[in-house]
């Protein structure tokens, strides 16, 4: 649970699912071929894999890293090459979102609610929409979060916990909040580095600007700057957080473009087939 009881599935309730799926997936095997079929072991082939990469994750995060050693002067690093490179301060958007109430209340609203949510939406609208471009993005995301767990054993605080800063915690005023006691599973504060809300932004902005051409599509590429906005604004994230995260999505897409070329050479290692369909 986060920090207002908001509920996340366990890495047993995802195993769970993985392993639901993965029977389904034997059931349909069987039967006769239809479109129907298709379609439903594509579904179940997506969900027990995404499922199932899912409890990784929550077992990765739920690891006892509750040591904070170091964390505070990589922060005040991080804050002082900012400061060298003149980009903007976090402190000073909290100040300007604060003195309009509207949009500090927007701002961690967006904080505490888009995140997943939007992610889910995106996958299960690629799946529907745009089958053919599903495994790049989805193993993009996957990718991008491999690098998040990684990278957090280096151990980063946020901005919110540098006392002399002077951040307010929005939660606290506003409500919302997504986070428990420090250290601890999915609530793990002092693994600012990367941001996994800034990584998640990025799958969605870009893979719904770069499968479809639609107009709209400039439209949803607005979440990833929003996202970048108010993980700064609300002292959750550095600006080098959100950028490290969109680096490794970047290298995620590269990687998987080369390896997916590299197994398209062979036709008995491709994609399976009900993947790819429509």
């Amino acid at each position: 649970m986060t920090g207002d009881g908001l509920p996340w599935p366990s890495a047993l309730q995802a195993g769970i699912a993985c392993g639901a799926s993965a029977v389904l997936w034997l059931c349909v095997c069987w039967t006769r071929p239809t479109r129907v079929r298709t379609e439903v072991m594509a579904a179940a082939y997506e969900f027990g894999l995404i499922s199932g990469l899912y409890a990784i994750w929550r077992v990765a995060r739920e690891l006892p890293f509750t040591h904070e050693a170091g964390a505070l002067d990589r922060a005040r690093q991080i804050d002082a090459f900012q400061n060298f490179l003149h980009l903007p301060t976090e402190i000073s958007l909290q100040h300007f979102v604060i003195d309009h109430d509207w949009l500090a209340r927007a701002t961690n609203a967006y904080y505490a609610t888009v995140h997943v949510p939007g992610l889910l939406i995106f996958l299960v609208w690629l799946f529907v929409r745009h089958r053919d471009r599903f495994p790049h993005w989805r193993n993009g995301l996957a990718l991008v979060t491999l690098g998040c767990l990684i990278i957090r054993f280096v151990r980063v605080a946020p901005p919110r916990f540098i006392e002399e800063l002077g951040f307010v915690n929005l939660s606290d005023r506003y409500g919302l909040g997504v986070y428990g006691p420090v250290g601890h599973g999915i609530s793990d504060q002092f693994a600012a580095m990367p941001s996994i809300h800034v990584g998640w932004a990025a799958v969605v902005a870009c893979g719904i600007f770069m499968s479809t051409t639609s107009r709209w599509r400039w439209l949803f590429v607005l979440h990833l700057p929003i996202t970048m906005f108010v993980v700064a604004a609300t002292g959750h994230h550095w600006w080098m957080d959100g950028i490290v995260a969109i680096g490794l999505l970047w290298g995620g897409l590269k990687l998987d473009t080369y390896v997916r070329a590299r197994r398209a050479k062979t036709p008995s290692r491709a994609e399976p087939s009900f993947v790819k369909a429509r």
